[in-house]
């Protein structure tokens, strides 16, 4: 007699994980051409936007590939997800916007993943928005840091695939300079009433950049997050997203999930929580949607 009924809900459940984690084992990510720069953003909080950052960062660097996540939240909570040490004398983003300190000083090791690093966010940069309308070249400052260290890292044999940034949720100037370093923009959608609020704007400022800033800007992901199938809601939302967005939206869909929620806590990512955990295999899929993307979009 099988330990688990498939005809439950529950067993059919963990048959299902148990062979997307056998697929995804067996499964290679493609190196891309050339390092790819995703800014994660959405002014609306509590969508999971630091939670995709994370986690598909992790799952990229699961995969053998070459990643960087930049923390430009003053929140610094992808700094804590990542085990990364981010107090005040650490040196940080901010030192790299404010200071002109080289990138490559202010990057961590995660320790969770060989070819995951990450330049953290500490408290100083929370005053970094007012500091910033000072400087020269002010929403350029984090593009000229990273294309300074990402030549350095080629010349050195080690060429990062993969740049991920965090913003915080607002539209000021720290999310302008992520938006110029950046090619492209992947935006997490919560599967809630109020998910579409809120994007026309964010959508009207990235013109903005594109126009002005940065041309090569472009929206090429959407992840929805936070999905319950037991809902009609969740449904409703993705589909009326998925209308909006055909070729934007990615086919996995992340769901609620309390795995995901407890990691941070521990100092991880749910990749390396709770690897075989629906929320760790979504993720997982996400990211490996992401990678083939690349490849055939050149």
């Amino acid at each position: 007699m099988p330990i688990m009924d498939e005809s439950s809900p529950i067993g059919a459940a963990i048959a299902r994980d148990s062979r997307r984690a056998d697929r995804l084992s067996q499964t290679t990510f493609p190196r891309p051409d050339s390092t790819r720069i995703f800014t994660i953003a959405n002014q609306k909080g509590g969508v999971g936007k630091t939670t995709t950052a994370v986690n598909i960062a992790a799952a990229l660097a699961n995969q053998g590939l070459n990643v960087l996540l930049i923390d430009i939240d003053p929140q610094g909570n992808a700094s804590t997800a990542l085990g990364i040490d981010h107090y005040s004398e650490v040196t940080s983003i901010y030192d790299v916007l404010i200071d002109d300190v080289p990138m490559r000083e202010a990057v961590a090791q995660c320790p969770d993943f060989e070819t995951l690093k990450c330049v953290p966010a500490t408290i100083d940069l929370a005053g970094a928005e007012i500091e910033l309308v000072s400087l020269v070249a002010r929403e350029q400052r984090l593009q000229r840091a990273l294309g300074i260290y990402l030549k350095e890292e080629e010349a050195a044999g080690d060429r990062v695939d993969y740049i991920i940034i965090d913003c915080p949720p607002s539209l000021g100037l720290l999310t302008v300079n992520a938006f110029v370093a950046a090619r492209e923009v992947l935006i997490p959608i919560q599967c809630e009433y109020y998910a579409l609020e809120g994007l026309s704007q964010l959508l009207k400022n990235i013109q903005l950049i594109q126009k002005h800033l940065n041309p090569e800007l472009a929206i090429t992901t959407i992840l929805l997050t936070m999905y319950d199938g037991r809902t009609n809601l969740s449904a409703q939302v993705a589909e009326d997203v998925r209308t909006h967005f055909p070729e934007q939206v990615l086919g996995t869909a992340i769901p609620r999930s309390v795995r995901i929620s407890e990691a941070p806590s521990y100092g991880q990512t749910v990749i390396s929580y709770d690897p075989h955990s629906s929320g760790a295999l979504s993720y997982r899929e996400a990211a490996e949607e992401i990678a083939n993307r690349g490849v055939s979009r050149g």
